[in-house]
C-alpha cells in the first residue's frame, strides 16, 4: 500500500473515532480507552504512524521468536480483592454467570437504546469449536463474594495472512464490569490471555473492535436490511425520511413468502461438499480462515436460535450456500417491544445463481424465521448485493486487528473472515 494512502486511511479512522468518542463516550469509558491506547503502545503491534516500508518493517511476526519456557507459568497479579477464575462454560451455573456479565456490561449502542443479548447456546457455540481449551475462558472474580466481574476468551484458529498460514487464536468477549473500569483490568486481562495462549506455543491473535487502536488491517462497515420496517421505525432503529410514509416503507422492504430457489437446511451429509465449496471460495481473499472440515461443520451446521444455513444441493452435492447467525438485542426504551431479532450474514457462496439472488433467498428465510433485520459487513464480495438487496449503510464500523503479526492494511473486499 502506498505510504500516502496508508496515512490517509489511518487519519480517517482516527478522525472518525475521535468524533465518536467526543460525542458519545462517558468520562469513565474515555479514561479506560486512554489506558488501553497507552497499553497498546507497549505491545507487538504496528504503530498508527508506522511507515509502510516493507524493507524496514516487513510483514510477518513482529516480536522476537520466543520459547514456551520463556513464558511465566504463574498468572499475572491482580488488584487486591480480585482473583483469576477459569470459567467452566460446560457448567450451566457458570455459563449463566457469563451470560449475566455480558448482558449487563458488554455492548450497548451509543444511545443506550439497545443491548446485545448473547444467548447461552450462542456462547457455547462461540467458545467451544474443535480444539477449544478451558483455560482460555479467563475470568476475574471478587475474592470474597465470588461473583464474576470480568472475562476474556480465546479460541484456536488457522488464518491465511496473504500467502502465510498462521496458527493463532481469535480473541473475543473482552468484558469488564462497569464498576471496575478504573482499575486497569482490561489491559491485565489481555496480558493474561496472551500468557495463557503463549504457554500453548501460539504467538499470534486476531480480534475486532469498534474503536481505532494500533493498528487496523481493515475497517468494515455494517449494513442493515429491514425485514420488519414498522417495528424498526417504532423502536427507532431506523426512521422515516422526510415526506416518507410508513406504507411505502413496508412495501419497499416486503419480501416474498418463499425463496426463488429450492433451498434446504444444511445437514451433516452436506458437509464434505459444502466444505470444499467454501474452502475454494475463501482462496479469493487476502485474509481468510483455513477451516478443517470439523471446524466448518461446527460453525455452519444449524443450531436453533444460534446459526442457520441453507443450501442448494443435488443430493449431497452442494452448489450454493447461505448462512446467518442470531444475535438479538434487548430493546431498552419501550415496553411495546422486548427484543430486536437480528440476523448477521456469515458465509455465503453462489455458483448456480448470482450472490444477490442467493441473499434475496436468505432474506426470505430470515423473514420466515421472524427476524426483524438482516445485517452484513462490507467484506468479501458483499458489496455486490448490498444495494441491490436494499441494504442501508449503518453508522458502525468494525476494525480488524492482528496481534504480533504485521499485515499492511487490505481493502474490506479482501477480508474473508467473519468474527462473531
Amino acid at each position: 500500500m502506498d505510504p500516502n494512502i496508508l496515512a490517509q486511511y489511518i487519519k480517517k479512522l482516527e478522525t472518525r473515532d475521535s468524533a465518536r468518542n467526543a460525542a458519545e463516550i462517558s468520562p469513565e469509558d474515555e479514561e479506560e480507552d486512554h489506558k488501553l491506547h497507552k497499553y497498546w503502545v507497549t505491545q507487538p503491534v504496528p504503530a498508527l504512524d508506522e511507515p509502510c516500508d516493507p524493507e524496514q518493517f516487513p510483514e510477518g511476526q513482529i516480536d522476537e521468536v520466543k520459547q514456551v519456557s520463556d513464558i511465566p507459568e504463574k498468572s499475572l497479579s491482580l488488584p487486591k480483592g480480585f482473583v483469576w477464575s477459569t470459567v467452566d462454560i460446560t457448567d450451566d451455573s457458570q455459563l449463566s454467570e457469563l451470560y449475566d456479565l455480558l448482558y449487563k456490561n458488554y455492548v450497548e449502542d451509543d444511545d443506550n437504546m439497545f443491548r446485545f443479548d448473547y444467548s447461552k447456546d450462542f456462547l457455547k457455540w462461540a467458545l467451544t469449536p474443535p480444539g477449544w481449551k478451558a483455560q482460555w475462558h479467563c475470568g476475574v472474580r471478587n475474592e470474597k463474594k465470588g461473583n464474576l466481574l470480568a472475562f476474556i476468551s480465546a479460541i484456536p484458529a488457522t488464518l491465511r495472512c496473504k500467502e502465510e498460514k498462521v496458527e493463532m487464536v481469535e480473541i473475543n468477549f473482552l468484558c469488564v464490569h462497569k464498576k471496575l473500569r478504573q482499575k486497569r483490568v482490561a489491559p491485565t486481562l489481555i496480558s493474561e490471555i496472551t500468557r495463557r495462549v503463549n504457554r500453548e506455543d501460539i504467538w499470534q491473535a486476531a480480534y475486532t473492535a469498534g474503536a481505532v487502536i494500533p493498528r487496523p488491517i481493515s475497517s468494515c462497515q455494517y449494513w442493515h436490511r429491514s425485514l420488519n420496517p414498522t417495528k424498526l421505525i417504532e423502536i427507532h432503529f431506523s426512521g422515516l425520511k422526510k415526506n416518507e410514509k410508513m406504507k411505502d416503507v413496508v412495501k419497499k422492504y416486503k419480501v416474498p413468502k418463499e425463496p426463488v430457489h429450492p433451498l434446504v437446511p444444511f445437514e451433516t451429509h452436506h458437509v464434505p461438499s459444502a466444505y470444499k465449496l467454501v474452502t475454494e471460495y475463501l482462496k479469493k481473499f487476502q485474509f481468510a480462515p483455513l477451516f478443517t472440515e470439523d471446524e466448518f461443520a461446527h460453525w455452519l451446521l444449524p443450531r436453533d436460535g444460534v446459526i442457520n444455513a441453507f443450501v442448494l444441493a443435488n443430493g449431497s452435492n452442494v452448489t450454493d450456500i447461505c448462512s446467518f447467525y442470531t444475535l438479538p438485542s434487548k430493546v431498552l426504551h419501550t415496553k411495546k417491544y422486548d427484543m430486536l431479532r437480528a440476523a448477521y450474514s456469515f458465509y455465503n457462496v453462489a455458483t448456480t445463481m448470482t450472490l444477490p439472488e442467493l441473499i434475496n433467498d436468505a432474506l426470505v428465510m430470515a423473514k420466515n424465521l421472524d427476524f426483524d433485520v438482516f445485517n452484513a459487513l462490507h467484506l468479501m464480495e458483499n458489496e455486490s448485493f448490498l444495494k441491490e438487496c436494499k441494504f442501508g449503510a449503518g453508522d458502525g464500523n468494525l476494525q480488524y486487528y492482528l496481534y504480533n503479526w504485521r499485515l499492511y492494511p487490505v481493502e474490506p473486499n479482501d477480508i474473508g473472515l467473519v468474527l462473531l
